[in-house]
Order: structure tokens, then C-alpha cells, then sequence
């Protein structure tokens, strides 16, 4: 399976690791977060859609980051924690959201559609902000139902990958 494979060559090189579990740093990346939600909405209402778009993906992405440190999960990949996020975490909908953002969030910083226009319009920087609190919102929740026992679970399920 390609998933597995890719995932496997990450845990080789060190960048996807069993690490200490940290209440601590997944503080921070949910301070982090909600910075990045904040920014997201100061540049959506400036209508400096691109950038809104951007933070607004790294409002999720660091909510993320912050669940897995709280599992003692290290992942240096954006794409690999997608894929965490439904592999071990079995959060499916929240990784297709996040993956749908890592593109628009691509889009939105490589690409525009002429000299004076961005690539991202008003509706997809509302519609994208929106999904990272909803996101955000849903990881914190998340985060906060962790039981020993389920982060037993999804330890194993990283060491079976």
C-alpha cells in the first residue's frame, strides 16, 4: 500500500516518531492555532484573501500537530498528518477537510489568475476560515475526550504502521 510505504520512510528518517507525550506543547500549538485563526480573520475582513486562506490552513494544521504531541506523536510532514489524522486517529472527515485545505492553501500562496488578482475569491476565504474554526473547534474537543487508554490505542496503531 502506497500510504503505508510512504508513512514507513517518514518513521525511518526520523521525521514520524513515537516521542514523550506533552500536555505542554500541545498548549502551544493550540495557542499557535488559535493565533493563526485569529490572523485568518483580521486578513479575511482586510480582504486580503490569500493570506487568510493560508492561516486559516495553519490554524488546522497546528491544532493537529497539537493533538499528536498530546499522543507523543512527532510528524515533520503535512501530508503524512493528514493521513494520522485517519489512519490512527480514525478522524476521516476532519482529514478530508484538512486536505482539501492544504491544496487551497497551495493554491492561494503559489498561484494567481492575472497581475492584479489573487487565485482565492472572498467566498473561498469566508468558506475556508469558517472550516478552520469548525476544525479547530472539533480538535480541541477531541483533545479533550483523550483517555490513557485511547492513546494507548493510537500508540499501538502507530507502532503498526
Amino acid at each position: 500500500m502506497k500510504k503505508v510505504g510512504f508513512l514507513s520512510k517518514l518513521k525511518r528518517e526520523r521525521k514520524l516518531q513515537l516521542i514523550e507525550e506533552s500536555v505542554e506543547v500541545c498548549e502551544a500549538y493550540l495557542l499557535k492555532s488559535g493565533n493563526c485563526l485569529k490572523s485568518s480573520k483580521i486578513l479575511l475582513r482586510e480582504e486580503i484573501y490569500e493570506n487568510a486562506v493560508s492561516e486559516a490552513y495553519y490554524a488546522m494544521y497546528n491544532a493537529t500537530l497539537s493533538l499528536f504531541f498530546r499522543c507523543g506523536i512527532k510528524c515533520e510532514n503535512h501530508a503524512a498528518a493528514i493521513m494520522l489524522l485517519d489512519e490512527l486517529f480514525r478522524l476521516s472527515d476532519l482529514a478530508k477537510v484538512l486536505a482539501d485545505a492544504k491544496k487551497e492553501r497551495i493554491d492561494a500562496q503559489y498561484y494567481v489568475t492575472d497581475k492584479r488578482r489573487s487565485a482565492i475569491d472572498e467566498d473561498s476565504a469566508v468558506c475556508m476560515v469558517t472550516d478552520a474554526e469548525e476544525f479547530v473547534f472539533q480538535i480541541r474537543s477531541y483533545i479533550g475526550k483523550l483517555t490513557g487508554s485511547l492513546i494507548s490505542k493510537i500508540r499501538d496503531r502507530f507502532e503498526a504502521l
